[in-house]
């Protein structure tokens, strides 16, 4: 069995790009990819936040970012990473398919939105239903949108999209807000927001596109809302509890790291949205991939 100098779990952002800085350094790369390299961006239309390009779709640039990789030598398997052991410095990496040796890893398996579960959710993801106000917002400017969640990352997306769309509805199924006082105070200025608590989200109504969407209160009493987006923002589930031998997990499942991407274990890495951190970006899961490259090329020549 060869020994790569770096494995890379995850061919999304963040691991891709780490296999780029990786590559161009001469290690020998090999990335593990669960289902097909890009990750979640493959599902935005348009990309307008990244610096260098103003449109490009999530699909194009997923392609250019593997091909960036191929070109420069990184091998990719598609295979799911299910475990790694350790010993000493070498690190085991092990999939359904077999195991794979290196003196390095970098976790970079992302983290997926937890989803509301309805009937034709999935369709309609690109086409009306979306799980990032800051990546997809600006399509719905002067529309109707809706945002579900009762956290910071729903108050503050519902505070975005204020400036954006004419009307958002506040969808909440309890009539307190678990975010910041101080967020919900700010929405409740806003003329264009409309709070609708102690309700759910029971069913999206299509043609094409999201067309309106029906709530049920917690009393049961139903009615319909016309919207042209929902945003969802029920929390994310991070793909990390395989590694929790690893990597320090919190009880979510975010994976502790230093400034620098480094673990509780010498050697093995953590980049992009299933780490710990504030703001998740393609940018910063792209500035992730690098560090966390560094911190291995370093480790190497150290060990």
């Amino acid at each position: 069995m060869s020994m790569y100098d770096i494995i890379i779990i995850g061919g999304g952002p963040a691991g891709l790009t780490a296999a780029v800085y990786a590559r161009r350094a001469f290690k020998s790369v090999l990335v593990l990819e669960a289902k097909s390299c890009g990750g979640q961006i493959i599902n935005t239309p348009d990309i307008e936040n990244y610096p260098t390009w103003e449109h490009i779709s999530g699909f194009d640039f997923a392609t250019r970012l593997t091909e960036q990789a191929k070109i420069l030598g990184t091998e990719i398997k598609l295979e799911r990473a299910t475990d790694i052991k350790t010993d000493g410095e070498i690190k085991t990496v092990f999939t359904p398919h077999g195991s794979y040796t290196a003196r390095a890893v970098i976790i970079a398996t992302g983290s997926a939105p937890r989803k509301l579960g309805l009937p034709n959710e999935n369709e309609l993801i690109g086409r009306g239903v979306s799980y990032c106000a800051t990546c997809d917002g600006n399509f719905f400017r002067k529309k109707k949108v809706a945002v579900v969640g009762g956290g910071n990352t729903a108050l503050e997306d519902a505070l975005y999209l204020s400036d954006i769309a004419n009307t958002v509805y506040l969808i909440h199924r309890r009539d307190e807000f678990r975010g910041e006082t101080s967020t919900v105070q700010k929405l409740k200025e806003r003329e264009n927001v409309s709070f609708v608590l102690n309700s759910s989200v029971t069913a999206l109504n299509a043609e094409k596109g999201l067309k309106s969407i029906e709530v049920t209160s917690n009393s049961g009493a139903a009615s319909t809302i016309e919207v042209s987006g929902l945003f969802v923002a029920v929390g994310r589930i991070p793909e990390t509890r395989s590694f929790a031998a690893v990597a320090e997990l919190d009880d979510i499942g975010y994976a502790a790291s230093d400034e620098n991407c480094r673990t509780k274990t010498p050697g093995i890495f953590v980049a992009g949205d299933n780490r710990q951190k504030e703001v998740r970006q393609l940018v910063t899961a792209a500035a992730d991939g690098a560090v966390a490259a560094a911190g291995a090329i370093k480790y190497l020549s150290e060990n």
